[in-house]
């Protein structure tokens, strides 16, 4: 969008928030850059440059705004919404593959060599995946200086950096502050004042979302599908257990009119930006509400639904491998059923975890550890037995890849060849695993009990070339059709 310069010219003379996050307003004659709702006077249209990302910015010499705080605001719904290799990158570099594995490790999982990640993401974002690893980097040193307690040497320590000095330099860089001064504006700023309060041994932050967000589907599906010792809903928030790169964690994420609190407790602070970027991952806030809203709206048959709850996001996971065993699960029973199953498998495979602040126990077994079961113990028939074991062996030799960073269209064909995956399965897998936001699921009985009632075509093919017009955002429409039944995952816990 940054090189429609008109668009952007009206967006920020509007203020409009709704391109938060879409590109960045970058003044030439101050060298900052500004989000397009930032409440300063706008500055005269030949002073203006618009840039695609944070990293691009920071390259190119300009500081973050201190009045709008550019890079705190929701990322771009883009790459939530495309399936090629930049948008895969950037997933990827949001869940720490550079700061993990390094440029060649990102250029592995893509398939491409360096060189060629390097260039097609310069070519789009202006930034290569370095600096972009960076600005993220710098994003998440801010949100611990401004919203945790945290010695500066763990905020250096948990936001990636390796060393204190290069923490210090990049922010002073990026925010045209030192550390500590960055901390007493927001001390200043009140910004701790309807904050979660502190319990010692976590840390406490928000996560912006673009408005409207819909909390009861989302919410309410990943409560009401919980695991027992896995899951929980506990005093208003939605608490779980996180397998990550470096150890484990325990978060609790509460919704908010205008944001998500989100406390989390891990056994190493390098995990903070990939916990963050897994929760925000999960619950769908980078998505554009209103570009979904309104394509959907242009049925008439869906309009009053949309009309009616505005804003409802996809409930994804934080982890794609668990949910494709857990789909497995649930095939042809009823919820009840699958979150039995699953609390099984977790008590006799699953890692322990402590949690003095609530009831979880477990990590959800890995992969690994479900590949040495006895199909016998296993209390489904023989047929889902060996669908469930062949996608755990599969899973578990790295034969099939699921995760953020998957090709949308290979791991539908990865997962159609396996025995008992057929299109609800796939589609399910790829709308709340993969984050496919025109995944469709025209066989489910909810969506066709629902399409039915509103009187849309009920079968599967009908009901298929119907939803052409819904596209690209098929998923979301599920999430609204399901919306129509009584079912507890469309209501928030009380």
């Amino acid at each position: 969008m940054h090189t429609d310069t008109e668009r952007c010219v009206r967006a920020v003379q509007s203020k409009d928030a709704r391109f938060d996050g879409w590109f960045f307003t970058a003044v030439l004659t101050t060298r900052i850059y500004c989000r397009p709702s930032c409440p300063a006077v706008p500055p005269k249209v030949e002073n203006m440059t618009f840039l695609p990302s944070a990293a691009a910015c920071q390259q190119a010499g300009f500081r973050a705004c201190k009045r709008c705080r550019p890079d705190t605001s929701p990322g771009s719904p883009e790459w939530n919404a495309r399936a090629d290799a930049v948008a895969r990158a950037m997933r990827l570099i949001q869940d720490g593959v550079v700061d993990r594995e390094g440029v060649p490790g990102l250029a592995t999982r893509l398939g491409y060599s360096a060189r060629q990640v390097e260039r097609q993401l310069n070519a789009e974002l202006g930034a290569g995946p370095l600096a972009l690893a960076r600005a993220q980097r710098a994003q998440t040193a801010r949100l611990l200086i401004e919203t945790s307690e945290l010695p500066m040497g763990d905020v250096a320590f948990a936001a990636g950096f390796s060393s204190i000095r290069t923490f210090n330099d990049t922010v002073r860089e990026v925010f045209a502050l030192a550390p500590s001064e960055l901390r007493e504006r927001a001390a200043k700023a009140g910004r701790h004042k309807n904050a979660q309060p502190r319990l010692p041994g976590t840390i406490s932050l928000r996560l912006p979302f673009r408005t409207p967000l819909n909390p009861d589907n989302l919410f309410g599906h990943l409560a009401a599908t919980a695991v027992p010792g896995v899951e929980e809903w506990r005093d208003g928030a939605y608490r779980r257990t996180l397998r990550l790169p470096y150890g484990t964690g325990v978060v609790a994420l509460t919704p908010q009119p205008d944001h998500i609190g989100c406390r989390l407790a891990l056994t190493d602070l390098r995990d903070l930006t990939i916990a963050i970027s897994r929760c925000r991952w999960m619950l769908d806030l980078d998505a554009d509400p209103e570009a979904v809203d309104e394509q959907l709206r242009s049925d008439p048959l869906l309009a009053p639904l949309v009309d009616k709850a505005p804003g409802r996001r996809v409930p994804r996971t934080v982890d794609a491998a668990e949910f494709a065993v857990r789909a497995v699960l649930g095939q042809q029973v009823s919820t009840a059923a699958a979150r039995t199953h699953a609390a099984r498998l977790v008590t006799a495979y699953g890692e322990p975890v402590e949690d003095p602040l609530g009831g979880l126990t477990h990590l959800f077994p890995s992969p690994q550890a479900l590949a040495g079961l006895s199909p016998e113990s296993l209390a489904m028939p023989g047929s889902r037995r060996t669908t469930f074991t062949t996608l755990v062996s599969a899973l578990a030799d790295g034969s099939l890849p699921l995760g953020i960073g998957s090709d949308w269209e290979a791991a539908r064909a990865h997962l159609s060849a396996l025995p008992g995956f057929g299109p609800w399965t796939t589609e399910i897998i790829a709308m709340r695993a993969l984050g496919d936001p025109d995944a469709f699921l025209p066989s489910d009985l909810g969506v066709r009990r629902a399409a039915r009632g509103l009187g849309l075509p009920s079968t599967p093919s009908a009901l298929t070339a119907r939803a052409v017009g819904w596209r690209p955002w098929r998923a979301y429409a599920v999430q609204y059709l399901w919306a129509t039944d009584s079912h507890p995952i469309n209501h928030l816990p009380a």
